[in-house]
């Protein structure tokens, strides 16, 4: 079986994200905290790969950098 390249780090989005969200998030071009901020937490959980774990861990870094999600 073939493993899947792990893409972390990403910009400056957390590690403990997952190899899995980390690799969904590069693919439709998030690979900053900046640009994390720019989507609703539902539009992060609709991308496969990225799952209630990561967003929760993305919304901690946001808050530690003042930031947060975009509003539904």
């Amino acid at each position: 079986m073939a493993t899947t390249p792990d893409v972390r780090p990403v910009g400056d989005l957390p590690d403990a994200i997952g190899r899995t969200a980390a690799r969904a998030l590069a693919l439709h071009g998030v690979t900053s905290l900046e640009r994390v901020a720019e989507h609703s937490r539902a539009e992060l959980l609709d991308l496969h790969g990225v799952g209630p774990k990561a967003v929760a861990v993305l919304g901690a870094a946001l808050a530690a950098k003042g930031l947060d999600f975009r509003a539904s």
